[in-house]
């Protein structure tokens, strides 16, 4: 029996998870935090990601120990530290910084469909991942990174495409991220063996 389904999610265990929805086959590792954040159907992160402030595509490939959507500290103000958002941790009359919050949770992180996110890497707030975007490992990406591109080091730069501009929009056209699972199951052959300038043919 496959060990994924499309009515829940498998969520390993001793994760966190607040305030996220998960679309059909995802799979979250052991040890996860994962808040204010949508998967999209066949995404999964490896163990101990911390993803936050975040939407993830569909197929999305989040190795271990990622971070998405790091969280950010009022550089601007006469303190650092949570003390003045996080109040209600310190004193018993006064509130956390709804205001705050609202803030940091209102910086949303995009990763796009088909990419591959490399581990201990870091994608900061309101950064977007193109579909079929790689980010390599230990990468920090604080700027967007176009689809179908390589990105690597820190800050990260882009290396190289992974497909040609052509080949990158005749796929993004195809978008057979969006295919059901039967679809998927009968073209599984051709998504082991063929290239993608091969898949295309076939299937545009």
């Amino acid at each position: 029996m496959a060990r994924l389904r499309s009515d829940q999610p498998f969520i390993h265990p001793d994760c966190q998870i607040t305030d996220s929805s998960f679309g059909e086959y995802v799979e979250i590792g052991a040890g996860s935090r994962i808040a204010n954040t949508v998967f999209g159907d066949y995404s999964y992160c490896d163990r101990t990601c911390d993803i936050a402030n975040a939407r993830i595509g569909k197929f999305a490939n989040i190795a271990s120990f990622t971070r998405i959507g790091a969280t950010d500290h009022p550089m601007e103000k006469a303190s650092l530290h949570h003390f003045h958002y996080r109040s209600a941790d310190y004193w018993d009359d006064a509130e956390h910084d709804a205001d705050w919050f609202a803030h940091r949770s209102g910086r949303t992180a995009y990763v796009g469909h088909d990419t591959w996110i490399g581990h201990a890497a870091i994608i900061k707030p309101e950064v977007t991942i193109g579909h079929g975007a790689v980010v390599a490992s230990g990468a920090i990406v604080a700027r967007d990174v176009p689809p179908y591109t390589i990105v690597a080091g820190v800050p990260a730069k882009p290396i190289r495409r992974r497909f040609s501009e052509g080949t990158a929009e005749r796929m993004m056209a195809l978008a057979w991220w969006n295919w059901d699972n039967a679809r998927l199951h009968v073209a599984l052959s051709d998504f082991r063996s063929m290239r993608a300038e091969e898949f295309l043919e076939k299937y545009e």
